[in-house]
């Protein structure tokens, strides 16, 4: 007996949509949700053209231009939405540190906007997307999805009575996205030239973009609002990757970038506190939850626990990471 999508009729509306995740996440809904409708919000009109040559011609799908930082615009779009995946921010690691407050006008206050325009749209769910580096944050990306975190479970205390749910999930890089270093390395290999590594010890987690984009509508279907999902996810060394790559290529070590870890965190000691293990994800739960918050059923992880890229219990393989990029066509 099949289940019936957590989407099916329900009208969709993705920030950020013209992103690598919008992407999937729209041609997945599609082909496999029957949703209602979808809308695409993004400010960036060249990609909102290039997917329309895509979906255009499906009635089911909206292109709305539009920027988060602009809550009446966003009010208009919210329109009859049902359910929000927020996934729009900026999120160069470098470019924050010398741009500090247009990361804070857009992963901040534009993620305020997204809650006050949904409760005000009697939105029913929104699931806001996160990044490994909100866990303890060491540069201002980090620290704006962070508090961007923070401020979608906490306004549960006010749009839950209203009929709005908020969850974030959380996971680690995204293999094949936009900007990934697989093409870069490629472009560096080709030209016979030594792959730049900025520390040999390096580890990253890594996830595709289908089962991002899987995780995120299972969420719908479980959340409650206020909690905080972690995949269980495959960790790689990065001279792996660099060897799945091109295999035998030089290595130079460059030094870690400002801003960078060593290793990726997803879920702090302290945070761990807080954190049930359940079904293959890690359920982060809210500090302070006044709204009457339930804990879901799951197995308290130990104490001393922290889901970090070093100390991860599943690896990839150089086999394993070239096997996936073949299954991606990367």
């Amino acid at each position: 007996m099949s289940i019936e999508s957590p989407l099916k009729d329900l009208n969709i509306l993705i920030t950020g949509g013209t992103g690598s995740f919008g992407k999937e996440f729209l041609h997945t809904v599609l082909t496999e949700h029957s949703p209602r409708r979808v809308v695409i919000f993004s400010r960036d009109e060249l990609k909102q053209y290039e997917m329309k040559q895509k979906w255009g011609d499906d009635d089911r799908v909206r292109f709305f231009l539009g920027d988060i930082r602009d809550a009446d615009r966003l009010k208009l779009a919210l329109h009859g939405v049902d359910l929000v995946v927020h996934a729009a921010a900026l999120k160069q690691v470098d470019t924050a540190e010398y741009n500090p407050m247009e990361y804070i006008k857009t992963n901040v206050l534009g993620s305020e906007n997204v809650i006050r325009m949904s409760v005000e749209a009697g939105v029913k769910k929104v699931v806001a997307l996160s990044t490994d580096k909100a866990s303890s944050p060491v540069n201002l990306y980090g620290a704006t999805k962070l508090t961007a975190d923070k401020l979608f479970v906490s306004s549960n205390n006010y749009g839950k009575a209203r009929g709005t749910t908020f969850s974030v999930v959380r996971y680690g890089n995204v293999m094949g996205s936009r900007g990934s270093v697989i093409p870069f390395f490629r472009t560096i290999a080709a030209k016979g030239e030594p792959l730049p590594i900025t520390d040999l010890r390096m580890t990253r987690f890594w996830i595709t973009l289908p089962q991002a984009v899987d995780f995120v509508i299972r969420s719908f279907t479980d959340m409650t609002g206020g909690e905080l999902y972690v995949p269980r996810i495959p960790s790689m060394k990065v001279t792996d990757l660099a060897e799945a790559i091109a295999p035998g290529a030089e290595l130079v070590e460059i030094g870690i970038r400002p801003g960078e870890k060593l290793h990726e965190e997803m879920i702090s000691t302290e945070d761990a506190r807080r954190t049930l293990l359940q079904d293959g994800r890690y359920v982060v739960l809210p500090t302070l939850a006044e709204w009457g918050f339930a804990d879901p059923v799951g197995e308290q992880v130990p104490d001393g626990f922290s889901y970090s890229s070093d100390t991860n219990d599943l690896w990839l393989s150089v086999e394993g990471i070239r096997e996936l990029m073949a299954q991606l066509e990367l």
